[in-house]
């Protein structure tokens, strides 16, 4: 279903309202106007309701397709992209790592082994090595060591089996895209469907990319620029776990960018590489996310940032980051919903097949309810229906 047919009001920006925001918020502004997203449902809290931002013509909340559809297809696939834009999902998200060559391939690691099948391959055999990506030690194939033409003769394959395994049906119908077929595939669906084609874009492990000499920044710029993705209204988002690649990509190009959160206990790898002590726990501080907003126009948290998971496994109560981030102007996008049992908060499991479907709308209305502008799925149409049904509750 096509993103213009759904049911529920999309908030649009005019033109008039986006020179307004000025060039420092890049069209980010708070709630509360004409131009403001639906107030929330009743018994949400106030300070959501008054907090919410979005960009340009997203609809609040958006659905950003987590690697396409990849509960569906196998993951960073064209054929995963398109399903999710066939569904009518808002924003389309790519992770970015490069070939030995310096071409940007899309995969979620630059560990191939799961999601290719390049261990049928006896003519990679001697490639297979450990290294350590991050601090952690991987044992595998690894796209670094690998030209963009050798790359090419593998398929891509799902990444986790034993959970979908009805998605394995589809290994070897896709070969690893590069970054720019995916640019060229944006622009030709784009002019198909006359309307811009919304792309949420991550730069993987760049500092470990940077020490190999084949940094991410520059190539991803040098793309953004060729396609005329770099300005401050494209129809994008550059995204990235290490704060300081979003630095280094705001000097490059103007598009917003968006810093990825982990858990609160965990660092950012650069700041590990840099002797910076701080944590995530620090950076959704009010103090933190004010340093955030002087350089990104958003943050992508892990969900249990914005609602924690009790130590039964079942959901507890918001914390204040929505209303923090919100206050220094800053989108939140948080990240991942998944319709299976296993990835679901206990009270929303239904069944005893971890495998099985649960409760994935009574998940998406509570973090909807926080008053998030976006959330990342890799079931996008249980995240539309869900998004429209929450608009519908005005």
């Amino acid at each position: 279903m096509e993103k213009e047919q759904q049911p529920g009001r999309r908030t649009v920006l005019s033109a008039a309202v986006l020179s307004a925001a000025g060039a420092g918020a890049v069209a980010l502004g708070p709630a509360g106007s004409a131009q403001a997203a639906p107030a929330e449902a009743a018994g949400a809290p106030a300070a959501a309701r008054a907090g919410r931002h979005r960009h340009h013509e997203l609809p609040v909340p958006a659905v950003v397709a987590h690697r396409g559809t990849s509960g569906y297809r196998p993951e960073h696939t064209l054929g995963s992209y398109q399903l999710a834009l066939d569904m009518g999902a808002d924003v389309i998200e790519q992770d970015l790592v490069p070939t030995k060559d310096g071409h940007l391939v899309c995969r979620h690691e630059n560990d191939i082994t799961a999601t290719t099948d390049v261990a049928d391959h006896p003519e990679f055999a001697s490639r297979k090595t450990t290294k350590s990506v991050d601090g952690t030690e991987l044992t595998g194939w690894f796209t670094e060591d690998f030209t963009l033409a050798e790359l090419r003769t593998l398929r891509a394959k799902e990444r986790i089996p034993e959970t979908r395994q009805h998605n394995t049906l589809y290994d070897g119908r896709w070969r690893v895209p590069t970054f720019e077929e995916v640019l060229d595939w944006a622009e030709a669906e784009g002019r198909k469907r006359g309307r811009r084609i919304w792309l949420h874009i991550e730069t993987k492990h760049p500092t470990y990319f940077r020490g190999l000499g084949l940094g991410l920044e520059k190539p991803l710029a040098k793309l953004l620029r060729r396609y005329g993705r770099h300005k401050a209204d494209s129809p994008n988002f550059v995204q990235s776990f290490e704060p300081s690649s979003i630095q280094r990509l705001g000097r490059l190009v103007h598009c917003p960018g968006v810093v990825l959160l982990s858990t609160a206990d965990s660092r950012p790898w650069d700041f590990v590489e840099a002797d910076d002590p701080r944590t995530v726990a620090d950076l959704i501080t009010p103090e933190g996310l004010k340093w955030i907003a002087g350089f990104a126009r958003g943050i992508g948290p892990t969900l249990e940032l914005v609602i924690p998971r009790n130590a039964d496994g079942t959901l507890g109560e918001p914390t204040d980051l929505v209303r923090d981030a919100h206050a220094q102007k800053l989108v939140l996008h948080p990240y991942t919903v998944r319709n299976e049992n296993t990835f679901l908060p206990v009270d929303h499991r239904r069944g005893d097949d971890p495998n099985a479907y649960g409760d994935a709308f009574g998940v998406f209305r509570r973090y909807f309810a926080t008053g998030i502008d976006g959330l990342f799925s890799d079931n996008c149409d249980t995240a539309l229906l869900a998004a429209a049904a929450f608009r519908d509750e005005d």
